[in-house]
Formats: C-alpha cells, sequence, structure tokens
C-alpha cells in the first residue's frame, strides 16, 4: 500500500498543535512562580495565597504525564522559593542556590501528591472528593512541619506567614497554630480549582457548574475567620511597658572588626543616651549580639553595660554573644539576652538561644562537614541553651516577665509556645538582619512574629539592628513600626513606643499554648485517611443521563 502523499498546501500545524502541553507547561510554570513570589513579604499580594497552587491543581485535573507535571511543578517551585530567599547572596551565593531549590523541592512535593489523587477522584460521589480536597489540604500542614524538623529545620514563610497584614484568617491560630490558616488557604485553592475545572474543561452550564468542593472550601473559610474574630472585640487594654527600641544599624563587615570596636561602642552609646533623653523610656531595648566583644571572655564588657545603664537610668535589655569561662582553652560560646539596671549592675541569669543556626552558629555533623567555614567569624561552634524561662525585667516597681527569642527562633512556633508555658507575659524578638541586606528579608522574618502573637495571644516587641523593629498586639495588629523620615526601616536611630496588654488574656494561656500542635496530629491521620481511601476506593459505575452524583 502507497504511503500518502504530503499535500504542500495543507496547512501547517501550528507549535502549540504539535505540543498541546507546552501552553499548560508554561502558564503553569509561570503563573506558579509569579503567584508564590507575590503572596509573601516583600511585594506582600497576601491575596494571591487564595490561588497560588490553583493553575497546578488545575493542570492536574487534565492528567498530564508525570514527568512533565514534576518538572513544570517542581522547577516553578524551586524557581519561586530561590528568588524569595534572594537575599541570601549577601551571606553565600552557595548557600542561595542549595536552600532555595532545596525548599522549593520541599514544597513541590506536595504537588505531586495532587497528580497523583485528582485525577483518581473522576466519578467518586462528592463525599470522597471533599473527604479528597481535606486530605490535601493536610498534606500540605504536614509537609510545612517537616521544614521545620528536616536538617535542623527552616520552616521559613509557611503559608499563613502570607496573612501577616491581614489578621483576621489568622486569628484561628490562637487555638490550633498558624499550620490552621495554611490549611484554610490550600482548601481554598483546591475548591476554587475544582470549580473553574468544572466552569470551564467540563461543558456544563448555569447552575450545573457548581461544585462541593467550592461549597466546601467557602465554609471553611468563613468557619475558620468569622467566629474567632470575636476575641478582638471589647479589648482592655493597659500599659504593659515604654520601651525604647535602638537600631544601632551596625555594618556586618564592621560588626567584629577590632579596628571598628571603639566606634561601635560610641554609636551604641550616642543612639542610647538619645533615646533615653528624648522618649523617657522605663526600658531600653538592644539587639542581637550588639557587643563587638564576648561579654565574660572580655574583662571591659561589663562595667562598660553596667555603665550605660547608670548613666540612662533605665534597665538595659541587650542581645551578646558570651562565653562561660574567660580566656579559657575550654571555653563554650553562646548567642544570648541579659539585663543590665542602674541599682544591680549586670544579672547573673540570662538568656541562651535555644535554636542555633546551621552553618552560621555551628557546623551540623562537623566530623564529616567540619571542612565548611562558618558564617559567622566568631569563635568557635556556640553552644544551644536549653531553658525556656522568661528575664524578669524591672519596669517601675513590676517586674515584667519577658520571654526572649534571638535571631530566627520566632520562626519556630514551639520555642514561643515554650517560652510562655514558663511564665512569659511578653516576647521580645532580638535579631540582627544585617547579614542580608535591605531586601526582603527582615519584613519576611517580622511576619513570623505576627504568627507567634496570635498563637501565643501575647504581645511582641521586636529590635534588629537596622530594621525590622517595632511592636505587634496578642491579635497580630501591628501597632507601630520604626522608620526614618523617608518611611524606610533600614535606619540607625531610635524609638520609645507605648506598649499596651489585653488585661483579657494575663496571665491567661491560648488553646494552642495550652495543647500544642494537635491540629498537626488530626492532618496527619487525615492525610493517611484520604491516602487509603482514594487508593483503595474506586468509583460507581457512571449514573444514567440526566441523573446527577452527590
Amino acid at each position: 500500500m502507497a504511503a500518502a502523499e504530503i499535500d504542500p498546501y495543507d496547512p501547517k500545524p501550528t507549535l502549540w498543535q504539535r505540543h498541546p502541553h507546552l501552553a499548560w507547561m508554561l502558564a503553569v510554570f509561570g503563573f506558579t512562580v509569579f503567584l508564590t513570589y507575590i503572596s509573601f513579604p516583600p511585594v506582600n499580594t497576601g491575596e494571591a495565597a487564595y490561588v497560588l497552587a490553583l493553575p497546578g491543581i488545575l493542570w492536574a485535573y487534565r492528567k498530564p504525564s508525570f514527568r512533565m507535571y514534576a518538572w513544570t511543578v517542581l522547577g516553578a517551585q524551586m524557581v519561586a522559593w530561590t528568588a524569595l530567599l534572594g537575599w541570601l547572596h549577601h551571606v553565600t551565593w552557595v548557600g542561595l542556590f542549595l536552600l532555595g531549590p532545596f525548599i522549593g523541592l520541599l514544597v513541590g512535593s506536595w504537588f505531586i501528591a495532587v497528580w497523583w489523587a485528582v485525577p483518581r477522584l473522576a466519578g467518586h460521589r462528592a463525599l470522597v472528593r471533599i473527604f479528597a480536597l481535606l486530605g490535601l489540604a493536610a498534606l500540605w500542614v504536614v509537609f510545612e512541619w517537616f521544614r521545620s524538623v528536616v536538617f535542623g529545620g527552616f520552616p521559613w514563610l509557611p503559608l499563613a506567614a502570607s496573612q501577616w497584614q491581614r489578621p483576621l484568617v489568622l486569628q484561628v491560630a490562637a487555638y490550633g497554630g498558624a499550620g490552621v490558616t495554611s490549611f484554610i488557604l490550600i482548601c481554598f485553592n483546591l475548591g476554587a480549582a475544582a470549580y473553574v475545572h468544572r466552569a470551564f474543561f467540563e461543558g456544563v452550564t448555569g447552575f450545573k457548574k457548581r461544585t462541593p468542593e467550592f461549597s466546601v472550601a467557602l465554609l471553611v473559610l468563613m468557619g475558620g475567620s468569622f467566629p474567632f474574630l470575636a476575641d478582638s472585640f471589647n479589648q482592655q487594654r493597659r500599659p504593659l511597658v515604654r520601651a525604647a527600641l535602638v537600631q544601632p544599624y551596625i555594618p556586618q563587615n564592621e560588626k567584629w572588626d577590632a579596628a571598628r570596636a571603639t566606634d561601635v561602642l560610641h554609636t551604641l552609646e550616642q543612639v542610647t543616651y538619645d533615646a533615653s533623653r528624648k522618649g523617657a523610656p522605663e526600658l531600653i531595648i538592644w539587639p542581637e549580639a550588639v557587643t563587638p566583644w564576648a561579654l565574660y571572655r572580655d574583662p571591659n564588657v561589663q562595667p562598660w553595660l553596667e555603665s550605660v545603664a547608670k548613666r540612662t537610668g533605665k534597665p538595659l535589655l541587650f542581645g551578646t554573644v558570651y562565653t562561660q569561662t574567660m580566656s579559657h582553652p575550654d571555653e563554650e560560646w553562646y548567642n544570648g539576652a541579659f539585663i543590665a539596671t542602674p541599682g544591680e549592675g549586670l544579672s547573673l541569669i540570662g538568656y541562651a538561644k535555644r535554636h542555633l543556626v546551621p552553618f552560621g552558629e555551628y557546623i551540623p555533623l562537623r566530623p564529616v562537614l567540619g571542612w565548611i567555614e562558618k558564617f559567622a567569624p566568631i569563635g568557635g561552634d556556640f553552644q544551644p541553651g536549653t531553658d525556656a524561662a522568661p528575664l524578669l525585667v524591672p519596669v517601675g516597681s513590676r517586674r515584667v516577665p519577658v520571654g526572649v527569642l534571638i535571631c530566627f527562633e520566632d520562626i519556630f512556633p514551639a520555642l514561643a509556645r515554650e517560652s510562655v508555658l514558663a511564665g512569659a507575659e511578653v516576647l521580645v524578638v532580638l535579631t540582627n538582619n544585617a547579614w542580608f541586606g535591605e531586601g526582603g528579608a527582615a519584613y519576611q522574618h517580622a511576619a513570623h512574629s505576627v504568627l507567634r502573637a496570635i498563637e501565643t495571644r501575647r504581645p511582641v516587641i521586636r529590635c534588629g539592628n537596622g530594621g525590622w523593629s517595632g511592636w505587634i498586639d496578642e491579635f497580630g495588629n501591628i501597632r507601630a513600626t520604626l522608620q526614618d523620615e523617608n518611611g524606610s526601616i533600614y535606619f540607625r536611630g531610635a524609638q520609645t513606643l507605648e506598649v499596651t496588654r489585653d488585661m483579657r488574656w494575663a496571665g491567661k494561656q491560648s488553646y494552642y499554648t495550652q495543647k500544642g500542635d494537635w491540629f498537626l496530629l488530626v492532618c496527619v491521620g487525615l492525610a493517611a485517611g484520604v491516602y487509603y481511601t482514594v487508593l483503595m476506593l474506586k468509583p460507581p459505575r457512571p449514573e444514567p443521563v440526566g441523573e446527577t452524583v452527590f
């Protein structure tokens, strides 16, 4: 049989006709990167979080090949997270191109579960599809938790953090943690994708476009938001402390330069004394590791700190690197916080950072990775603290129990919860984001403090070397942010803030503080249940024409 001749006048197929999935690949990749990036600080388009997973979910309904789908969604997440963590290049380009893609792979792995589950739901009754929607949302929460433990943990920017300037949907975190908000947002993504697919790809019209998945997603959104808004009504706010937050804004390349140490001290003194005169504070707060020499290791540090407290006449809460022994070959290094008062001098009781930064404060698996230098040029490996007990800060005739979190400790919910369980009535975050330039790092970091404030129902005061500094109330409202005359958070200066307290929560613990990550356990069970349900159940036979499956 002769082969069919090719008619030279026949129209040639277009690129899209030859590669019908190419448009989907490009659209899903582009929209996923764009929506993920703008959902979080510094862009802060939190509304995008309601649809950032929709393109990938919608494509899963079209049953693309695994290879094509995996390359697209994993690649999109790797690019998006490398862009979100772009500020890390100020410290290390190698670290950026390792951490960014790694986080992207962890987040993108959730979409692989979507690719597996969604096509298997075709023909199933509504209850099964709704159960699967809830299970996939639960799996997202499990993956976020996994990021907090793998390789030391880096739960940076959970989906809930996208709402840090929109606290309505965050209030439920006081009962189940920030993971509940992530669950709500992903539920909406899944329900919206089901609706869009039915409306545009299943050839239905009118009321038949309605999907039970989207209806349930709306109920989850409303049920997880509005009932908890009542907690913020009828507040009984009382003054807690007038605190002067000092931003010395010492460049990182000068901070540990011995030749610049005297200049660093003069800068601290100048900004601090100016703040003490102008703001009439009851407490002065300095950021993380503010002294250019280690406390106790250098005999001049303690007298200088006590002289500053005496000259201002105010207690001083400050972050510092310190050692337990003085100039001893076996000395142990800590990153901590202490109090110095005008009358009693330096308190012997301090706080030691409990969760250290890998490769910044210690080398994980040192026998294997010891050849890798730490990013921070300070001594050897730091030692982690073990005590969450608050520091008792004198404020007038009272002593306020302050739970200290240093550096990135506020991205770990368990650390803030432990501090409150130990008696903290206010959380203070001392940090130094000067490592990361003037990009989005400080804003992304501050978003986590909003989550911790709501989860624990405790005010959070933040003091950074050059920003973000300010305070957040128990309901996630940002009450004050330090800015210069140009509206920038990156500047040298200080400001005295009137921090208040809702007395309804004084001495009272939130449900999340008391019960911990109970919602995570629910999500683990729900995700496992959905896996076996989808794996074992087969869809029923198609109903006769004219009947609808409910």
